[in-house]
């Protein structure tokens, strides 16, 4: 970096080698330092150019404006302006040099290049250069003097010295006094670095001939051009006082505490006079080198005794010289220095200032993350100036300093809005002084919102009951879910998963509402094809990107009793036969009953409804009201009717109540010629369902189709043999008899099929059984048994008699058809 300096139009050539050296130093410190340092006369115009901030720090004008580049300067009045557009830095109030440094050389003012994201601070110091801007200017207009015409040569009488509020070679540079007859001016240098005259005595002085000297002293500072300031210098000459006042100390050394109250005593000077009367009575009074001493203390003239006036204050004075000066009433004066050491107090309380503050913070946020920055200044010095910041309470958050005297509110730990959606930071900055002073601060934080938590369902798994047979539309349940988070992250909506149930989507059974969550049937539900619902909701939120959740649900179809029971047995029409020797629980029957329906709905019992063929010793038959199984209650009698027929009513336990009932017809005989030969045939003939006599005259006639059918194939094949065997026999081809297995077999295996007829007069139907065993006849034609000499012969009668047994296979079963036929309708007529 390079360090600038800008010089006033009356600077010389002077000006350019302090410049130079200047520069050269600037530099210097800037790169050990890391700073940056500039010079430039004071009284400058506002606007003026001071130096270019970006180049000398090497930065980007876009840095500056995206850092937000400011100058920090606490409460110290800001002199100098940043142009973050242009990086330029200009004066923006007047500079004063005097007021802003008084004696202090060199003059300075520092201040901080604030940048953010992340946090730079460059500390820039301005150096003020005096200009000749003031000049000597004395406290009181004239001196007085009054001096013993026996004064000795070489008295010495200390002048009042002048003030230039300039400094350098501007200051004050030396006195002059005209005339100079009886006195010549000796200039020293206080242990301050101030300048101030004597006048010594080199002339007798004869109050006779001159009782009355005026004099000039004139001060003049260095600069160009030169100014100059005066004071009259009146001596009165006394009459005969030849004893000057001795102090017992040539320099008194004291401490106060600053803030001391006033009349707090401090030390007392002493000096005594060898004369007697009133040439030797001694009065104490503050030099007039000291101008605003008297400010500060007070000084008893009669005994000496300093004591504090005004409060000291230690940031300002940390260590206070002046002189005391001895009088006697005879004129002659001496004079002492006192030196007063200032003990710094704990009397500052730490000024906070905010620099940035940052809220709302995002709660995804890490940790680490800057919240805002803070200035702490304390005017003390050593421990008691020494500041700390802390943050009260247990809250994720940090301070961090990597500058001194600025401090970072940074997130300790990670956010979580759910949990603490607004804090209250209070930061205390202290000092390390004894009691220690401190100041806080309180910032109120809110964090903001995030979409990092998933809808919660109130439940893991929601049941539901829904009658069957419901109205399409019905609500089933409501599924609830929340999202701790705000807005539109916690904007819930529901829908359901993908999934099936038999290869039928999910959908068509339920639906849920998007806002709601309330669960619908779409359709309406048949316990006995369904009789539980699985499948799984989803919630999910309106963040971004969204988060979801699902649950489980189960609706259970409850059963009504919309089913009544169905007969499995006996198949209607039915009937059975009971010996007339039957004792009395003879089972004749089991009704067999079914309910699709479940739980109570499907208890079934069973009771005989009607009862005929009753005598006079009451009902024959019973069922069992749980088994359904019939049984005789008593032994048969001559007197029971041959034909018995019972209503069996079976019913359900629903509510209310469905039924179904069955006719059982019963034939109270010992063989079926009996039955055939009473009048319970014609009343059976009632009941007779004619769908089996319909299928019974079709079975006919479809196998009589068959027969036929079936004997024109046999013949064609045969007859087309007959003259393929006979082409081949002709031909000069040598033939391969072949002959099927089993083929000399058929005359032993054709023939009439044997048939198993089972005819049960109970159950009223007949039951056909054919034998399984068949003959295996090849047809193929090229395996034919071609003829060969006396051979033909015997293949001739092999294939007659294939042909016999086929064509007396099909007869048998026509005939046994024709029979079944004629065989039930003479039972039932």
């Amino acid at each position: 970096m390079e360090a600038k300096n800008i010089h006033p139009s009356r600077g010389g050539m002077r000006w350019r080698r302090a410049a130079g050296l200047f520069v050269f130093w600037c530099f210097f410190l800037h790169a050990s330092e890391a700073q940056i340092r500039y010079s430039i006369p004071e009284e400058m115009k506002k606007g003026s150019l001071v130096g270019n901030v970006a180049q000398d720090l090497g930065l980007d004008l876009k840095r500056l404006r995206s850092g937000r580049a400011r100058i920090v300067t606490g409460e110290n009045v800001q002199y100098a302006e940043l142009r973050a557009d242009k990086g330029l830095l200009v004066v923006h109030e007047r500079i004063d040099r005097e007021q802003l440094c008084g004696d202090v050389t060199p003059c300075s003012f520092t201040f901080e290049i604030l940048l953010e994201n992340p946090m730079e601070l460059h500390p820039v110091t301005i150096e003020v250069l005096d200009v000749n801007d003031n000049a000597p200017t004395f406290e009181n207009n004239y001196l007085q003097f009054e001096i013993s015409e026996l004064a000795a040569l070489g008295s010495r009488f200390v002048l009042e010295n002048a003030h230039d509020a300039d400094v350098g070679t501007n200051d004050l540079q030396s006195y002059v006094l005209t005339p100079s007859d009886h006195f010549v001016l000796k200039q020293h240098v206080s242990p301050g670095g101030r300048k101030y005259a004597e006048m010594v005595l080199q002339k007798a002085l004869d109050r006779e001939q001159q009782p009355r000297l005026s004099l000039k002293l004139v001060a003049v500072d260095g600069g160009n051009p030169q100014r100059s300031g005066t004071v009259n210098i009146d001596i009165n000459i006394l009459d005969i006082n030849d004893n000057v006042p001795v102090f017992n100390q040539t320099l008194y050394k004291a401490k106060v505490i600053e803030n001391a109250p006033k009349g707090t005593y401090i030390l007392t000077v002493n000096a005594t006079d060898a004369d007697s009367g009133s040439n030797g009575k001694v009065t104490y009074s503050f030099s007039k080198l000291n101008a605003g001493i008297v400010d500060l203390f007070h000084i008893d003239e009669m005994t000496g005794c300093i004591s504090v006036v005004k409060q000291i204050d230690y940031e300002k004075d940390k260590t206070i010289e002046f002189m005391v000066e001895a009088k006697d009433q005879g004129g002659l004066s001496e004079s002492t220095k006192v030196e007063i050491e200032v003990l710094d107090l704990n009397d500052n309380v730490p000024v906070l200032n905010v620099m940035s503050f940052t809220s709302p913070v995002s709660e995804d946020s890490p940790a680490g993350t800057t919240i805002g920055i803070m200035n702490v200044k304390d005017q003390d010095s050593g421990e008691n100036g020494h500041v700390r910041c802390a943050i009260e309470g247990r809250v994720p958050f940090r301070m961090k300093s990597n500058v001194r005297n600025y401090f970072a509110l940074v997130t300790d730990a990670d956010l979580d809005r759910e949990s603490v959606s607004e804090y209250n930071i209070t930061v205390v900055a202290s000092d390390a002084g004894s009691p220690p002073l401190s100041a806080e601060r309180t910032f109120h934080l809110k964090v903001s919102d995030v979409n990092d938590n998933a809808p919660v369902f109130a439940v893991s798994f929601y049941r539901a009951n829904l009658a069957e047979n419901n109205s399409p539309g019905v609500s089933v349940l409501r599924v609830s879910a929340k999202d701790p988070d705000e807005n539109q992250n916690a904007r819930v909506s529901y829908m359901l998963e993908q999934g099936e149930i038999g290869g039928t989507p999910i959908a068509s059974f339920v639906s849920v509402n998007a806002q709601s969550g309330v669960v619908s049937a779409v359709r309406s539900f048949d316990y006995e094809r369904m009789k539980r619902l699985d499948f799984a909701v989803r919630a999910q939120d309106g963040g971004s990107p969204p988060l979801c959740s699902n649950v489980s649900v189960g609706v259970l179809i409850r059963d009504q009793n919309d089913n009544a029971p169905q007969v499995l047995y006996p198949v209607q029409p039915h009937a059975e036969m009971v010996p007339r020797s039957a004792d009395a629980g003879y089972l004749v029957t089991k009704v067999v009953a079914v309910d699709v329906d479940s739980g109570q709905n499907a208890w079934l019992s069973y009771k005989v409804q009607h009862k005929f063929g009753g005598a006079d010793r009451g009902a024959l038959f019973e069922v069992g009201l749980h088994n359904g199984e019939m049984r005789t209650v008593r032994q048969v009698t001559d007197k029971d009717a041959v034909k018995q027929r019972l209503t069996v009513v079976v019913e359900d336990n629903g509510q209310p109540s469905r039924s179904a009932t069955v006719a059982v017809n019963v034939a109270l005989a010992d063989g079926f010629p009996e039955v055939l030969r009473s009048e319970f045939a014609d009343d059976f003939s009632e009941d007779y369902d004619d769908r089996l006599t319909f299928y019974l005259v079709s079975a006919l006639a479809a196998v009589s189709f068959l027969f036929v059918a079936c004997l024109l194939l046999i013949v064609s094949l045969k007859v087309y043999r007959w003259r393929r065997s006979r082409v081949l026999y002709r031909s000069d081809l040598p033939v391969i008899p072949y002959y099927p297995p089993r083929y000399c077999d058929t005359l032993g295996t054709a023939g009439t099929l044997p048939h198993v007829y089972n005819y049960e007069a109970a159950k009223s139907h007949v039951t056909n059984t054919q034998a399984v065993s068949q003959s295996l006849v090849s047809v193929d034609g090229a395996d034919a048994d071609v003829p060969h000499g006396g051979e033909q012969t015997s293949g001739n009668c092999s294939r007659m008699s294939t042909l016999v047994s086929q064509i007396s296979t099909l007869f048998s079963i026509y005939v046994c058809f024709q029979s079944l036929y004629h065989g039930e309708a003479l039972f039932l007529d």
